[in-house]
C-alpha cells in the first residue's frame, strides 16, 4: 500500500440520512488529477481501514473533499459518518484513477454520467477550466432515488456559474440533468433508461449521441456501469483502456462500505 499520511477533517456536511460529505487539510506536496480517487481511511484496531474515494475538490484547491455514503454495519463508513471537524483521517499518497479527459479522444460533447456518489469525481471535472476549452457542451447527469440524495446541486446550478473565474463558460456549456426514480421529481427515471432512449439528449435539445460526436465519463454502481457500457458499445462508442484513447471511459473504484 502507498505510504498513508494524516489529515485533519475542516468540515463535515450530512445531506441527509444516507449521505454525507467532509472536508480535510491538503499537504502542499500532494499531487492529483481532476477525476482521480485515492484510499481514505480510519486506524481500527491498531491497522488502516482504507476504502477507495473520488476526489470531490479540484486539484487546484488548498482542501480535499470527499462525499460518502452512510452504510449503518459497514466497517469503514459507519465509523466515518461519525467523525467530526478536527478528528483525523487517513489518506494515500498514491492518487490514480482512469476518469481522467485526456484519455478520451477528440469530440464535441462530453456526457458525465453518475448514480449516487459516484457524482464525485464529476464535481472536481466540471471544475476545470481547461474543460470547457476542450469540448463545446459538458453534461452532468446525476441519477438517485430520493430528491434529498441529489448533493451538490447548489454548488453546480448556482456557485458553478458565479465562479470569478470560469463562471461565464459554466453557464454557456455545462448542462445539468438530474434524476430522481422515487418521488416526483422534474426529470424522472433511471439515467440508463434516458440514455437508451434518447430521451436524455432530447430532453435537452441535443442531437442523438453519436461515437462520432460525444465523448462519455461513467462513475456509478457496477450494474449501472455494465447498462451504460452496453449501452454504448451497441451504438458504436469505444472504451478507453490500456492506453489507448477511446469514446467513453469508466471507473470501477466506488465505495461500498
Amino acid at each position: 500500500m502507498a505510504k498513508l499520511v494524516k489529515q485533519r477533517v475542516t468540515s463535515v456536511k450530512h445531506w441527509n440520512d444516507t449521505l454525507f460529505s467532509f472536508t480535510t487539510t491538503r499537504n502542499g506536496s500532494f499531487r492529483f488529477e481532476n477525476g482521480h480517487f485515492v484510499m481514505v481511511g480510519l486506524e481500527v484496531d491498531n491497522k488502516p481501514l482504507m476504502r477507495a474515494y473520488s476526489i470531490v475538490s479540484s486539484n487546484y484547491e488548498d482542501h480535499l473533499e470527499f462525499f460518502s455514503i452512510k452504510v449503518a454495519n459497514g466497517p469503514l463508513t459507519s465509523r466515518l459518518a461519525k467523525i467530526s471537524v478536527d478528528d483525523e483521517i487517513m489518506l494515500s499518497e498514491k492518487p490514480t484513477g482512469t476518469l481522467i479527459q485526456e484519455h478520451l479522444s477528440a469530440g464535441r460533447n462530453l456526457y458525465l454520467i453518475s448514480t449516487g456518489t459516484g457524482l464525485a469525481p464529476f464535481l472536481s471535472i466540471i471544475k476545470n477550466p481547461q474543460l470547457y476549452d476542450r469540448f463545446d457542451k459538458i453534461i452532468l447527469t446525476h441519477g438517485t432515488r430520493l430528491v434529498s440524495e441529489l448533493a451538490y446541486r447548489d454548488v453546480i446550478t448556482n456557485e458553478l456559474p458565479n465562479n470569478e473565474f470560469f463562471g461565464e463558460q459554466v453557464q454557456k456549456q455545462l448542462l445539468y440533468y438530474p434524476t430522481v426514480t422515487r418521488e416526483d421529481f422534474r426529470n424522472q427515471g433511471r439515467v440508463t433508461d434516458l440514455l437508451a432512449s434518447g430521451k436524455l439528449a432530447d430532453d435537452l435539445g441535443l442531437a442523438p449521441i453519436d461515437p462520432v460526436y460525444d465523448r462519455f465519463m461513467v462513475c456509478g454502481s457496477p450494474a449501472m456501469l455494465s447498462d451504460v457500457c452496453d449501452i454504448l458499445k451497441a451504438k458504436g462508442f469505444s472504451e478507453s483502456r490500456n492506453g489507448y484513447l477511446g469514446e467513453y471511459v469508466i471507473e470501477r473504484a466506488f465505495v461500498t462500505q
